[in-house]
Parts: structure tokens; sequence; C-alpha cells
């Protein structure tokens, strides 16, 4: 390993939020594209030792998280709470607003048919959705979108790497295509596409 991908590695322990590729760039006094290959090479050397700890690149930002592969021994030793288990109908939501965004509540339960407060509430303490704005009509409703929280749980560094959704009559919530990679969550726990891509996960902070 060469010096200046120490330094990006100690930057990224040291700070533990998402640091800007521009960021990392000026700080190593390097092109980003020439910080994008060390950090990229970084990432990868991490992944084929099974380390401890990963890079995960989220947008133009990366950070530092812990592997999941090793949750439940950090589980056992920090005494992490169980974690509440995500409902069907809350996924659904989840899964609209993922491809709908930005969208309102309204628009939720129409494609839903029931009532979205509890589903929508869930989702913004979970960190997982965001309000992004109100729309320009009567009432100025709130829009919904998704947080870097859902691009790190679910393992994607954007937006456009969302599986393509293949929308039938009665499934307009359930998204379908290829499988898509798990994520890594910086607090230990982790979200996965099933192999219909329905959004699923085992737990979530309560």
């Amino acid at each position: 390993m060469n010096e200046k991908a120490k330094v990006l590695e100690a930057l990224l322990f040291a700070t533990g939020a998402p640091l800007p590729l521009s960021d990392l760039a000026d700080a190593i006094c390097e092109t980003q594209k020439e910080t994008f290959g060390l950090i990229e090479e970084l990432s990868l050397s991490y992944r084929e030792q099974r380390r401890g700890i990963l890079i995960r690149r989220v947008n133009d930002s990366y950070q530092m998280c812990t592997n999941p592969i090793y949750y439940d021994e950090l589980k056992r030793m920090l005494q992490v709470p169980q974690r509440k288990v995500m409902t069907q109908p809350i996924l659904e939501t989840l899964a609209i607003i993922a491809y709908q965004q930005p969208v309102t509540k309204a628009v939720i339960e129409e494609i839903r048919g029931v009532n979205a407060d509890h589903c929508v509430n869930k989702l913004l303490e979970y960190n997982l959705i965001m309000e992004k704005g109100r729309m320009d009509m009567p009432g100025r409703p709130l829009l919904f979108g998704t947080t870097e929280e859902f691009l790190r749980h679910f393992g994607f560094e954007n937006l456009s790497q969302l599986p393509d959704l293949c929308v039938g009559d009665d499934e307009a919530s359930e998204p379908s295509g290829d499988s898509a990679q798990a994520g890594e969550a910086t607090s230990g726990g982790e979200f996965s596409f099933g192999e219909d891509l329905r959004l699923e996960t085992e737990n979530v902070d309560s």
C-alpha cells in the first residue's frame, strides 16, 4: 500500500462520516481520477481479505463501515439490542418511494389502497426516507424520497443502480427483475433484495 492510500485509509477511519471524493483528492493533492483508483484498490483489498471493515461508496462519497458478516459477533460484544422486523406493508411502502420519488403520501396510499401514516412514520424513524420538500398544488403535500442510509443498507452507490421495475396490474408496489447485491450497514444491520426483488430484511433499528 502506498503512502497516499494509507492517508486515505486514515481519513476515512478517523472521520466515520461519508467524505466526498473531491475532498479526499484535495487532502492527498491528487486528481479525483487518481484518488478514485486508490480508493477502489483499497476497497478491493478489504473485500478480498474479508476484513472487518469495508469501504462503501455512496453517490460521490466514501465511508468506512463494518462488514455485515460479523454482525453476530458485534452484537454479542456490544450488546446491540434486537432489531424490529420490517413488515411487508412497510417494505412495500419503501419500494414505492424508492421507485416513484419524490412522491406524496396520497400517491402511496392510492397505489397500496390503504392508509400509509404508520409505514411512512416508521421509515422516517429508520432514516430510510426523508422529506424532499412540498408539491406545488393546493394543500402543498409533503414529498418523500430515500436517504443515503437507504443506499448504504441496500448496497447501492446511487439510485441509478435500482433494478428495473416491471409493474403488473396488481403489483404496482412490488419490484421485479434480476437480483441485486446486499449492502453493508454502518450500524450492523443489513438489507437485501430477495430473488424476486421484493424488498425484504430481517431487522432494522427500533
